[in-house]
């Protein structure tokens, strides 16, 4: 019999062998790639923007990267991309323009998000640090621009600085107050070698955004609730934000409280499930059952709102009855407008979940029986015109075919208040719109970002001829990536908004407010998009179900009534109970 073979032991190191293990060699990278390698590590899916010299190294390492690249047309675009998605999706956006007239193009996109809280982050190209500061070609002081209309932005000089200082962005736009952040790229910085460091790595010792609220505070807040007779919850867009939908709609429940939501903070309360709660939205035209139940309150909650003028009017004359709670996470805007009684900060999820167990539920008949009476009354409403296409039909009827289902994203006007008013808002993350600054031409390319982080939804951007002109060069982009947008035009040749004013306030001098407009379908045929055009009335829910019926971008021409109005309407510097009802009443 053969023997069998000897095979010996791995040889192990003795128990005395002090030798130390060989030399880890570091992995240096250029600085465009560890830039790749952060977005990676911080969750980017999407990125939006648009090239130039002084960003092309990061461009070269983006070539065959796995995040997905959407080329815009206006660096304006990929600013209200990036914003968009992070709307629709709760995720931080992210944008990559170039120095020069590349990072002030984006300006206007990063106020937008400033003013409503939205965290994104623009990384923009520089010229070489050496040349900083000697007029270079397509040089400018980005950091000292962007200053007023970001959250944080900072230069990185040195590339051993810049994956802390992208972690650092990442961490400081989507943490307490959400905002925008950006990060000003030389071209230098960008081919320096170095290596990516701790994934935890960040230096913020200054910035400890609070979550959870005061204990005392937010006991004193539920005392004040269930004593209440008469109170009105009134949410805005930090409570979308922090995701705190679900605590507010049972707070709203368990309380037996009506809700008034601002235009950002729509889709909070699900205004078709709990319609018996819902007051839908305030202010200068929100509705008339919304303002008469605030000013007639005796306990207003304010969630993740910061009491803009748009929606008081009058500070002095605003909620004259009510005790005030105001829950916010920032502390400055804690009492900046309106002196409080109840203060709570602290992260809107985190304190409502702290609140629930404390609040009572309460029937306050009396009070619910006067909302309705106002509601009765006053009920959001129009009246069609034969042969007439009225603005307020084409959203009543996109809803009702929607069934309140889609996203929907809006330019600045009359329309955005019509959708605001007609649409039956069911969803967070539903209504994505600029509300602070106001900006038009959001609109089109805020769609085109939602479309991207939620293709799983339809999206559909109501918009005026006004705005949709302002940005309607990213009909390019939605044909080049197929990217399915819905675009719905309220076309009625006026900045509308403003000629609502000439009429009221200037005895109609309509100077600078009359548009000639192109054929807004043979437009969109030109960029490959599918173009309807539509004056008929009757043929309006055809049309919208035609529009949903086709799978790419779409746009549809629908030609209002020309010098419709938007009521009610709360005038510069009356009360909110000061309300020109036009023909509603």
């Amino acid at each position: 019999m053969a023997a069998k073979p000897q095979t010996s032991a791995p040889a192990r190191p003795s128990p005395t062998d002090s030798s130390p293990p060989p030399p880890v060699t570091p992995v240096k990278k250029s600085g465009a790639a560890l830039l790749q390698d952060v977005l990676i590590e911080q969750g980017v899916e999407v990125v939006f923007g648009y090239p130039g010299g002084a960003i092309l190294p990061t461009f070269d390492a983006l070539y065959g990267t796995p995040l997905k690249f959407i080329l815009t047309r206006h660096e304006q675009g990929a600013g209200h991309m990036a914003d968009g998605y992070s709307r629709a999706t709760g995720k931080v956006g992210t944008t990559i323009v170039t120095s020069g007239p590349g990072a002030t193009n984006l300006t206007t996109a990063l106020g937008t998000a400033y003013m409503d809280s939205i965290p994104m982050v623009a990384i923009t190209g520089q010229v070489a640090t050496a040349a900083i500061g000697n007029d270079a070609f397509q040089e400018a002081d980005v950091v000292g621009v962007t200053r007023p209309v970001t959250k944080h932005n900072v230069l990185v000089k040195d590339v051993k600085d810049l994956p802390r200082v992208l972690r650092e962005a990442y961490y400081i736009a989507r943490t307490g107050r959400p905002g925008p952040v950006l990060v000003d790229l030389p071209k230098d910085v960008q081919v320096q070698q170095a290596e990516l460091g701790s994934a935890t790595e960040m230096n913020l010792p200054g910035y400890r955004p609070r979550i959870k609220g005061n204990p005392r505070q937010i006991r004193l807040a539920a005392d004040a609730i269930n004593a209440a007779e008469r109170p009105v919850l009134y949410v805005g867009g930090g409570v979308i934000s922090a995701d705190a939908s679900a605590e507010l709609r049972t707070l709203a429940r368990k309380g037996n409280i009506p809700v008034t939501t601002t235009l950002l903070g729509m889709g909070a309360l699900d205004e078709v499930g709990d319609a018996d709660l819902a007051l839908h939205m305030l202010g200068m035209h929100g509705s008339a059952y919304a303002n008469y139940a605030v000013q007639a309150s005796d306990l207003l909650i304010a969630v993740g709102a910061r009491f803009d003028d748009r929606v008081t009017g009058n500070l002095q004359t605003f909620a004259p009855h009510a005790r005030i709670i105001h829950i916010d996470v920032d502390p400055s805007s804690i009492s900046k407008n309106v002196d409080v009684d109840v203060p709570v900060v602290g992260d809107a999820k985190a304190v409502l979940i702290e609140m629930l167990p404390h609040i009572e539920h309460r029937d306050r008949t009396a009070w619910f029986q006067q909302i309705n009476g106002w509601k009765k009354q006053y009920p959001f409403t129009f009246n069609q015109r034969e042969g007439t296409i009225l603005p307020q039909y084409v959203i009543e009827q996109i809803s009702r075919i929607t069934e309140g289902q889609a996203i929907i994203t809006t330019g600045v006007g009359q329309h955005q208040m019509w959708a605001a008013q007609f649409y039956r808002w069911r969803h967070p993350r539903q209504m994505i719109t600029s509300g602070g600054l106001g900006t038009m031409g959001y609109g089109f390319p805020a769609a085109v970002g939602a479309a991207m982080g939620r293709p799983d939804k339809t999206v559909i951007d109501i918009d005026g001829d006004g705005s949709f002109l302002m940005t309607c060069n990213e009909l390019a982009t939605v044909a080049q990536y197929n990217i399915p947008v819905k675009v719905v035009i309220l076309n009625n040749h006026f900045q509308g908004m403003v000629r609502q004013w000439q009429e009221l306030f200037y005895q109609r001098r309509y100077m600078a407010t009359t548009m000639t407009n192109p054929s807004f379908a043979r437009v969109a045929e030109a960029f490959g998009c599918t173009g309807i055009d539509v004056k008929d009335p009757k043929e309006v829910p055809d049309a919208i179900r035609r529009m949903l019926s086709q799978p790419g971008p779409v746009v549809v021409d629908f030609h209002v009534a020309a010098e419709e109005n938007v009521y009610p309407m709360v005038a510069v510097g009356k009360s909110l109970h000061e309300m020109e009802m036009g023909g509603m009443a």
